[in-house]
């Protein structure tokens, strides 16, 4: 507040005015801390107080929707998963886009689902070159800064206790398929029918064709009978409907057969429990903070599960005027479950979710006897998994079986360690030294039972053992003065070194002793036994520094510099020069705006910056030797001979990917700080991108790309951030907020070996001119309304005719040609096509928080708009009965027929040749699907006890609350989550959430809050 003299009087009346400059939001950026007012970068900042409203097991996904310019994507929404962040785009096309993580000032590799959301300050999310650049060699992605919790100057020691009760269950919902079993065998039936009637058939032969083969695993059918007919009916009629006679349950003798809705015997809600305790003090010349915490997050199906247990001590001791003394040190144990589902088995029926989620409705989960009850084997239950009397078509295994006799078991054990110490030997200047350790160790260990998936080989065990160690150094000197009292200088000059080490071993055995250890001892197998091992290194170090100067707290100039080294290039190649320079002229502190009260801040701010990348990425992991060629030893065992083959081809030329940053932007507060916001344009272009150019066949070499530097794109855009307090008074409070991001992604050069024709992948394509991603498909006609069948666009090419109608020629006697486009019913004939960019026009969120007489209500959504996204779960239920077995979405009821023929969804038909597309899972614009979507993040009620009441209990104060995460999501289509990626992904796995993924998770918790 503002300091008031006022003269003594025998009633005295004194309101105090806020003070701008003391309430002027201080907020962590690079390597230290700059006031908003003051800062010439673009950043977003998320503090304790949100996050500790929130029940996430990673703080990140906290961010989604609250900060302009960040997007949430997961793979996976199994717990103690983190989701990635995309700051102003993606970066790169086949290096890293991930930002740059730092926890205390130093890089964090262990992920941040590693450290507990309660024991964090802030995480300050740095977007533009001004901000980050200083960062250089990692910097090009953004920067996300998280700062954990220390005590405040002069705080007495406060005891925290947090705890946590609430329950998991899915969020997204399964596809509107067909659930009722006679409607099931009833398309199915028709679609039988129609692979012979559509094709030549008579219809006396095409129902004979049906009645023969429905229950057989081959011609089409589907393998099971469930349903018992009366001796001499049909369980379909000729009019396609179900035998109103039949019963459901079946048996031949030996054993019974009904429906079971595997959904249903999967998916189950799950208890979630958290505990957290802290104690912070700060006194005379000692602060801390210290705390544990237990996360007990349950999964949606079996055997999934992720529990975790931190500790964590803060500590800063004054030793001298002049010397400060700092340790910050963390650990984390987690223990977590996994079902069965791999990023290579999307699409297999060994896949728990891919299985149940497309299943069709008619088939057994469990084996029963001819009675009905469900067989049991020496105390376990026995699953169907093609071992009776039938056999289910294309359908081997049971996933379920599977997942719940195998185990899949994750230990992991984080060491983060920080030990620094700040000289200051003359008034305004420090030094720091600053050593960082981190020690990420990972045990995963794989049974795969007799009983369950290990049963062709008596069982299997397979264990990983991993090892990150990083250790990072950090020597700053800082000098801050200020001249005249308007001339305010800060500089900084710094050193800075990372070693990173990766070790990995592998091992796997069969034939196990024990059905119940998943542990290589305890096998004895001999074709398949393996061991492999390997060790990774990689370091960057830089030489860093930064000025900062301002005349009068109005206008702002600040550059930084740092030269940086990467050990993923070749000599010659690992320095690169990055830096930074950003101006700001806080307007509102000029004479001709002094006089207007209601402008807080008013501060114009522009930037420029280069930053740097060396994450190249082989096969979706980090390339550490990138310049080097790396051969992999082999032995013959008749010749005991050794040799070396190639594996990797290097380029000793290759050097860093760079990023040139453009920001111009707006900060403003008005109304006595009740209505605040900023707007940012930016323009980010990548040039020297890192890719794995292909080699030409006639290179002669075993390996097929080497690592080089191709091409450049640009990611340019606005965000817009807005927050407003709407009422302000003694008993109520109630702001909003909202924030919107428009990023526009351009390729704006390619190799020139590629640079014409563009890089084409399955459904995708890169080219000059379009998007990272862009799709590029075969263009769905719609059906021959004559015939039902699918057809598709072609492009051909027709002679071009003069007026009498003959064919012109160039000057070399060739026909001149001009392209037409037409339709055909061959697939193998159709064009494909540059179905435009997946990336939507704009995302961002928005909120709402409420506070009266103690009670607290908060709300926050996210949404997207403009995008689309490949949806291949939906094509694989599509399918039109090719695909026996596998469910169908109820869209197909309305395919066409002789009374439906103007529907463009093709015939039902059992034969390929159909609707070839979907049979084969081609890519096709037809399921191209819009991404939009409105997602409820959270919603929070909280009571906080009045003070009056708990002083009488010497509690410093309670507070009780219910929340939720993800509480709905609204889409497209039901069964669609399009926050999983960017809209195209493997067409194994659709390009939403995948029906081979582990769907996202809505959590419903209460909790309780006291302070002592």
């Amino acid at each position: 507040m503002q300091t008031q003299e006022v003269g003594i009087q025998p009633n005295v009346r004194v309101t105090l005015k806020s003070d701008a400059e003391l309430l002027d939001e201080v907020m962590v950026v690079a390597y230290g801390t700059a006031k908003r007012s003051a800062f010439t970068g673009s950043a977003g900042e998320m503090k304790s107080e949100k996050l500790e409203m929130r029940a996430v097991t990673s703080a990140t996904s906290a961010l989604s929707g609250t900060v302009a310019g960040v997007q949430m994507t997961s793979s996976s929404g199994e717990p103690g998963q983190s989701g990635s962040i995309r700051i102003r785009g993606i970066g790169s096309i086949n290096a890293s886009s991930d930002p740059l993580y730092i926890v205390d000032g130093a890089p964090y590799e262990a992920g941040i689902a590693n450290i507990n959301p309660q024991d964090i300050e802030s995480i300050s999310i740095l977007k533009d070159a001004s901000a980050s650049a200083i960062y250089g060699a990692r910097g090009a992605n953004g920067v996300v800064i998280i700062t954990t919790k220390k005590a405040k100057a002069g705080e007495d020691a406060i005891v925290k206790l947090d705890a946590k009760w609430g329950s998991n269950s899915r969020l997204i919902p399964q596809y509107d398929v067909i659930t009722d079993p006679g409607q099931y065998y009833e398309t199915h039936y028709k679609a039988m029918f129609n692979s012979i009637y559509y094709n030549g058939g008579t219809a006396a032969e095409a129902y004979a064709f049906a009645d023969a083969n429905l229950f057989n695993s081959n011609n089409g059918g589907l393998g099971y009978q469930i349903y018992t007919v009366p001796a001499g009916e049909k369980l379909i009629g000729t009019n396609f409907k179900l035998n109103p006679n039949a019963t459901m349950g079946y048996s031949d003798g030996t054993y019974y057969y009904t429906a079971d809705d595997w959904y249903d015997e999967t998916y189950h809600n799950s208890f979630r429990q958290e505990y957290n305790i802290s104690v912070s003090g700060n006194r005379d010349r000692l602060s801390y903070y210290a705390s544990v915490g237990y996360l007990d997050d349950g999964g949606m199906v079996d055997n999934s599960n992720y529990k975790r247990y931190t500790a964590r001590t803060n500590v800063e001791y004054q030793a001298k005027k002049w010397l400060k003394l700092n340790t910050n040190m963390s650990f984390t144990h987690s223990d977590s479950e996994s079902p069965y589902y791999t990023t290579t088995n999307w699409g297999s029926s060994g896949n728990l979710f891919y299985i149940v989620n497309t299943i069709a409705p008619i088939y057994p989960l469990y084996v029963r006897n001819a009675d009905g009850s469900i067989m049991m084997e020496n105390g376990r239950v026995v699953y169907d998994s093609n071992q009776t009397n039938q056999t289910r078509p294309s359908i081997v295994g049971n996933a379920i079986r599977d997942n719940m006799y195998d185990a899949r078991q994750t230990y992991r054990d984080v060491f983060n360690g920080t030990w620094g110490a700040t000289i200051t030997p003359i008034e305004g200047l420090n030094l720091t030294a600053t050593l960082s350790a981190m020690s990420n160790t990972r045990r995963y260990n794989i049974l795969y039972s007799p009983f369950g998936s290990g049963s062709s080989s008596d069982g299997a065990a397979a264990v990983t053992n991993d090892r990150y160690f990083t250790v990072n150094q950090q020597y700053l000197a800082n000098y801050t003065k200020t001249f005249v009292q308007v001339h305010n200088l800060n500089v900084m000059l710094g050193y800075e070194q990372y070693k990173y080490k990766y070790q990995y071993h592998y091992g796997y055995n069969d034939h196990l002793y024990s059905p119940n250890f998943g542990e290589l001892g305890n096998a004895f197998g001999n074709d398949q036994k393996s061991l492999s091992s390997y060790t990774d290194n990689y370091m960057t170090e830089g030489i860093l520094s930064r000025v900062q100067y301002d005349y009068d707290n109005k206008y702002f100039v600040s550059a930084s510099y740092r030269r940086d080294a990467s050990s993923v290039f070749a000599p010659g190649h690992r320095w690169g020069n990055f830096g930074s320079v950003g101006l700001a002229w806080q307007m509102n502190k000029e004479n001709f705006l002094q006089d207007q009260s209601w402008i807080d801040l008013l501060k114009v701010k522009a930037s420029f910056g280069v930053q740097g990348n060396d994450g190249i990425l082989l096969g979706g992991a980090r390339s550490f030797y990138a310049y080097a060629n790396r051969y992999a030893p082999s032995y013959n065992s008749t010749t005991g001979e050794y040799a070396v083959t190639m594996v990797q081809m290097g380029n000793e030329d290759l050097t860093w990917e760079s990023s040139h940053s453009w920001n111009v932007g707006v900060d403003f507060s008005f109304f006595g700080y009740r209505l605040n916001g900023t707007i940012d344009y930016y323009n980010r272009k990548t040039t020297d991108m890192l890719y794995y150019k292909t080699l030409p066949l006639s290179s002669g070499i075993s390996v097929d790309s080497y690592p080089a530097n191709v091409g450049s794109m640009r990611n340019s855009g606005i965000e817009v951030t807005l927050d407003g307090t709407i009422i302000k008074t003694r008993d109520w409070e109630w702001g909003l907020n909202l924030n919107f991001t428009h990023n526009k992604n351009k390729i704006l050069e390619l190799d020139p070996s590629i640079a014409e024709d563009g890089l084409k992948y399955s459904n995708s394509i890169l080219r000059e001119g379009g998007t990272i991603y862009q799709a590029y498909m075969v263009k769905y006609a719609g059906t021959n309304k004559e015939t039902g069948k699918a057809t598709y666009y072609m492009d051909v090419q027709v002679p071009v005719t003069d007026a009498s109608g003959n064919v012109m020629k160039d000057e070399e006697g060739n026909a001149i040609t001009r392209t037409e486009r037409t339709t055909t019913e061959d697939l193998t004939k159709a064009t494909k096509y540059d179905c435009g960019t997946t990336l939507p026009k704009l995302y961002g969120g928005f909120g709402t928080t409420l506070s009266a007489y103690g009670f607290d209500l908060s709300a926050q959504f996210t949404y997207q708009l403009g995008g689309k996204i490949y949806d291949g779960v939906y094509q694989s239920l599509m399918h039109n009965g090719l695909s026996a077995g596998s469910n169908m979405h109820k869209d197909l009821l309305k395919a066409w027929s002789p009374e439906n023929p103007t529907s463009d969804i093709p015939r039902l038909s059992t034969a390929s040749t159909d609707d070839p597309g979907v049979g084969s899972q081609t890519p096709m614009d037809r399921f191209l699907t819009n991404s939009n979507y409105l997602a409820l993040n959270n919603l929070t009620l909280g009571y906080t006890v009045p003070k009056s009441v708990v002083n009488r209990i010497k509690i410093g104060s309670i507070r009780v609350f219910v929340s939720g995460e993800n509480l709905f999501l609204l889409t497209a289509r039901k069964g669609l989550d399009p926050r999983f990626n960017y809209g195209l992904g493997s067409m194994t796995s659709g390009s939403g959430m995948s029906s081979g993924s582990y769907s996202a998770m809505r959590t419903v918790t209460g909790g309780l809050t006291l302070t002592f």
